[in-house]
């Protein structure tokens, strides 16, 4: 099983869009700063997540996701 994934920075209120087999494993590496991308907005905590059954599913709503960042579009899905 794969996750699409939407996390928050506690710090700085930024988000951030992946995808994952294993969510706990992927937020920790968000918090532990091993991440360059996420590093200055430790800590992280999720705000949404969506199963799928096959990667290719889980990065094409990743992607989907991501062309929706800032619009009308992803503020309803984090407001969910």
């Amino acid at each position: 099983m794969f996750v699409a994934y939407i996390i928050q920075s506690e710090k700085n209120g930024k988000y951030y869009v992946g995808f994952t087999s294993n969510l706990q494993k992927r937020l920790k590496y968000h918090n532990t700063g091993k991440n360059k991308s996420t590093k200055q907005g430790i800590p992280w905590k999720i705000v949404r997540q969506e199963h799928f059954g096959t990667k290719k599913e889980a990065w094409l709503r990743e992607r989907q996701i991501k062309s929706y960042k800032g619009g009308e579009a992803f503020k309803n899905l984090i407001s969910i």
